[in-house]
């Protein structure tokens, strides 16, 4: 299979995924918006929370890092450059999310 079709079908099951995540997370947080820390706290306290956040992060990094990197290959001319910048992209697409689970995981 080609590279280019990986990316595609890569981006659209992500893309696919991360919906249903987004609107858990999306009604998940107007619940607790108003809400003191502790509810806060119990809130990412729970296991399947930390689960599900975790998989919505490092989706959303995932999807991010794919759809950027198509923009790189569009519009940057030379390799080198295009290929620092997309070493670093993924790089940071790794790090984030799991500095962020990590921290998750210390509540």
């Amino acid at each position: 299979m080609i590279n280019a079709t990986k990316k595609w079908i890569f981006l659209k099951i992500s893309g696919g995924l991360l919906v249903p995540l987004m609107l858990w997370f999306i009604l998940n947080f107007i619940k607790i918006y108003d809400q003191d820390y502790l509810n806060f706290v119990s809130f990412f306290s729970n296991p399947l929370t930390k689960f599900l956040f975790s998989i919505f992060i490092v989706n959303a990094y995932f999807f991010s890092a794919l759809s950027i990197s198509e923009v790189f290959e569009d519009y940057i001319k030379k390799d080198k450059i295009k290929n620092v910048a997309n070493r670093l992209l993924y790089i940071s697409a790794v790090v984030i999310p799991l500095i962020t689970i990590i921290l998750i995981n210390y509540i």
